[in-house]
């Protein structure tokens, strides 16, 4: 299987929730959102080999640090290593590209970013304060030779500047290039939904894309999606409890409190999936809404933004948009992986799908 035969799941009969899907069916529906990957393949001396990557989520095209959007973030189960969250829901803002990676990988990430940030808005640090950079992560240790640190500040700059609007590529790519899902080929996925008032037409995107490494064969829920397991494929044992990162974009005007209550509903697409957020799981999702853009200097004292309200019915519409998209981008990345080999000899099949 190579990668042009990938497919997403929809292209394989296999259709989650009701609400449609945006044209691309990825994150990217959001208008402005931009996805970018830094892939590394590679064998080094011995048995070693770097299987990783770096990818880049930004939630729009402009400067990111001197127009921020609103942001959250909500945490189903807490054994990651990221950075920046803090201040997220601390202020409610996210103000650079959210990052993926492999776990130690973070450090050379936000540095990276870090530079492209500095060298894009020379004010920060001093015509103003510093930068909260966000980075998530999970470990791809079976794959790729993880202590060798092959990420380098360099690629976390290459992925932002690869980033574009067009459907992400997903799968065994970027930050997804080592990861294990089920026991399978997991990594990048991505899905999107468009939710409608019914009484003003009012549309709204909401779209995701996961970095999926959790998971054992037996709790992935095939049956459900009426898949059948080929046991002439083996699998991998998944990574001690494994880890997901959730982004979640969405169109929708939303204060931070309330893109914190849509992403609680990732997790029910996430357990849908056969997940139960184990002991050492880091399951994190990150949200944003590109509704405003708030500026980082200003003269006003009172700022005026729109927000849905909580008791309309659009909000329901949205808890339910995020738990499918949060499904189907699991299930793409598993759709979209191919078979993939790595440290020790060590291969990670795809899914077996046909």
């Amino acid at each position: 299987m190579n990668l042009q035969e990938s497919k997403k799941v929809r292209d394989r009969g296999i259709i989650i929730g009701r609400l449609p899907t945006g044209i691309k069916n990825c994150i990217t529906d959001v208008k402005g959102v931009k996805v970018g990957h830094v892939t590394l393949d590679h064998p080094l001396q011995g048995d070693e080999y770097v299987a990783t990557g770096v990818t880049a989520i930004l939630p729009h095209g402009d400067n990111l640090f001197m127009n921020k959007v609103v942001g959250a973030s909500y945490i189903l189960n807490g054994f990651g290593k990221t950075t920046g969250l803090v201040q997220v829901n601390e202020l409610g803002l996210i103000e650079s590209p959210i990052m993926l990676t492999n776990t130690f990988g973070v450090p050379a990430v936000t540095q990276g970013t870090l530079q492209y940030m500095l060298e894009e808005s020379p004010e920060i640090g001093n015509a103003t304060g510093t930068i909260n950079l966000v980075v998530g992560e999970c470990n791809d240790s079976r794959l790729n030779s993880i202590r060798e640190l092959a990420v380098q500040p360099s690629h976390a700059i290459a992925a932002i500047k690869d980033a574009t609007t067009n459907a992400s590529v997903e799968g065994a790519v970027g930050a997804g290039k080592g990861m294990i899902c089920f026991g399978y080929k997991g990594g990048i996925g991505s899905s999107s939904r468009i939710v409608t008032d019914s009484e003003s037409g009012k549309k709204y995107t909401l779209g995701c894309i996961v970095l999926s490494n959790f998971g054992k064969k037996e709790d992935f829920q095939n049956e459900k999606y009426k898949l059948s397991d080929n046991p002439e494929i083996p699998t991998y044992p998944s990574p001690a409890d494994g880890s997901i990162m959730i982004i979640l974009a969405t169109d929708a005007p939303l204060s931070n409190r309330q893109l914190r209550r849509v992403a609680k509903r990732c997790g029910i697409g996430l357990g849908r999936t056969g997940s139960h957020f184990s002991n050492g799981s880091g399951d994190v999702v990150i949200a944003f809404s590109t509704a405003h853009k708030i500026p980082h200097f200003t003269r006003e004292m009172v700022e005026t933004r729109q927000q849905l309200r909580d008791d309309h019915s659009i909000m329901n519409d949205l808890f339910l948009g995020a738990a499918e998209v949060a499904e189907e981008a699991i299930l793409n990345s598993l759709s979209q992986a191919i078979t993939t080999t790595g440290r020790m000899g060590n291969i990670v099949h795809a899914y077996p799908f046909d």
